[in-house]
């Protein structure tokens, strides 16, 4: 996530003459000058942090078919309670738990759930490790003595409280859109908090990327700060989509592939990229790459339950925003989302056929009986370790319940193109909690070794997923590693 764009090496030491010292200096300086001028015309002719801090009128409209508990608690779009930052201060703080649980605060800040948004979380980079900070209102090491402007600072230009450069791992890049009032409104619900005094690990950072200000030159190709902006030609309800999806739900961060510089991509949003080792998959409209194949409600239901059967099921990284976030959400919010995602450009991946197209159910626990196995057995691994969930067949146990056993058969993560996802749930398991089911897959990574996972995932793949798809058993090791 880490975006510290600058490689440059140490300037060599000159041993000629002072001349050739002066002209460096000189160039420096033009070049300094010329930085700053583009920085000047940047503030000048750029985005106007205020342009869109309004409420957006046009997306009152839906306000009226809402339920008291469906009340969209945004100022933008549409979100009823517009003017809730002068109303009571309660219902500020309930306006600002719903936005950061629509932010997804929770997942990056807490790392110790006896420690709720202290920080302390490490996020591998390129560069190093960032570890995430204490949000708690504590005043030493939390953001207790921080002032509301501090805070939209931080949040609308990625500065901190004290001038330094803030590196991406905290998005910004996509928290830049949103409307002062829901900052704010976030800002007085974590003032609610209980402070936690605790100071999180410094980050791990290679030199030259240690240096925060270098962040200036990666922000001038990868940052353009400003609120976001209705589009007046779409609807109200796309509206609402647009704002949650590339401001506060921050979806590019994981679904858009990122640059040399470790930027994101702007000719291939929402395509897909990995994080971490995980797969976060191509979310356009494209009927095999994507998720065009979809009705509305499979993926209403993926984001409220983490669970559209025959689809996909929410496991890892995705998991955590199912069960942190997106069930959180309205049903005004979840279907605004949806409209949003249908406009998106379609974007192929190259797929023949969809992630959920593929399996046929298995009959190897017939084969295996009576038969003595040697070395490491994929079909008879499966039996022993996940045939009592999974069924022997692959089919699943309890259907489509919310508790169900999911099926490995016509499941996205089976039949991806790369085994990167079942290997990682295999390794760590699944534990996703929804006010629709507790959904727990114990980890496998402590008793079975790598060989023996890759058996598995390749059992998998070949029998209920895309054959092509295969893992090795240094793959596994190098996915163990990752945090």
């Amino acid at each position: 996530m880490l975006n510290n764009p600058s490689r440059a090496q140490p300037a060599a030491v000159s041993m000629h003459a002072p001349r050739r010292r002066l002209g460096g200096a000189a160039a420096l300086a033009a070049a300094f000058s010329l930085f700053s001028l583009v920085v000047v015309w940047h503030e000048l002719h750029g985005p106007s942090a205020h342009a869109a801090d309004e409420p957006i009128a046009q997306a009152h409209a839906d306000d009226a078919d809402q339920t008291p508990d469906d009340v969209a608690t945004l100022t933008a779009p549409g979100v009823n309670g517009a003017n809730g930052a002068n109303g009571a201060n309660g219902e500020l703080i309930r306006r600002g738990e719903y936005l950061a649980r629509a932010a997804d605060c929770a997942a990056c800040h807490t790392a110790d759930k006896a420690r709720p948004f202290a920080g302390g979380l490490p996020i591998s980079t390129p560069f190093g490790t960032i570890v995430t900070p204490n949000i708690t209102p504590d005043p030493d090491t939390g953001i207790g003595r921080w002032s509301d402007a501090d805070f939209l600072r931080a949040m609308h230009e990625g500065i901190g409280k004290s001038g330094e450069r803030l590196y991406p791992a905290f998005p910004y890049t996509a928290y830049t859109r949103v409307t002062e009032q829901d900052v704010l409104a976030i800002r007085a619900y974590l003032n609610t908090l209980t402070p936690i005094h605790y100071t999180p690990p410094a980050n791990s950072l290679k030199f030259p990327f240690n240096q925060r200000w270098l962040m200036v030159f990666w922000n001038l190709f990868n940052f353009t700060e400003g609120r976001f902006v209705p589009d007046p030609k779409q609807s109200a309800e796309w509206n609402r989509g647009a704002y949650l999806v590339e401001g506060l739900a921050h979806c590019e961060e994981c679904h858009t592939p990122r640059n040399f510089m470790q930027g994101l991509q702007s000719g291939a949003r929402f395509s897909g990229a990995v994080q971490a080792g995980w797969h976060a998959f191509n979310i356009t409209p494209d009927k095999l790459s994507g998720v065009g194949e979809w009705s509305d409600d499979e993926l209403i239901a993926y984001l409220s339950t983490g669970a559209a059967p025959g689809r996909a099921n929410a496991a890892g990284p995705m998991g955590e925003v199912v069960a942190n976030s997106t069930q959180h959400l309205t049903p005004v919010d979840l279907r605004s989302i949806v409209v949003y995602l249908r406009s998106l450009p379609p974007v192929s991946g190259g797929d023949t056929r969809g992630r959920h197209q593929w399996g046929t159910p298995a009959d190897d626990v017939t084969a295996l009986r009576g038969t003595a196995i040697t070395g490491v057995n994929g079909a008879q691994l499966f039996v022993a370790n996940c045939a009592s969930c999974h069924s022997w067949t692959g089919q699943g146990v309890g259907a489509s319940a919310p508790g169900a056993y999911p099926s490995l058969i016509h499941n996205s993560t089976v039949g991806a193109t790369d085994a990167n996802n079942l290997a990682l749930v295999i390794l760590h398991g699944v534990n996703r909690a929804t006010a629709h089911a507790d959904v727990m897959m114990p980890a496998f990574g402590g008793h079975l070794d790598d060989e023996q996972i890759a058996a598995i995932t390749n059992y998998v793949t070949r029998q209920f997923g895309n054959p092509q798809a295969t893992m090795s058993a240094g793959q596994v090791a190098k996915l163990r590693t990752l945090q």
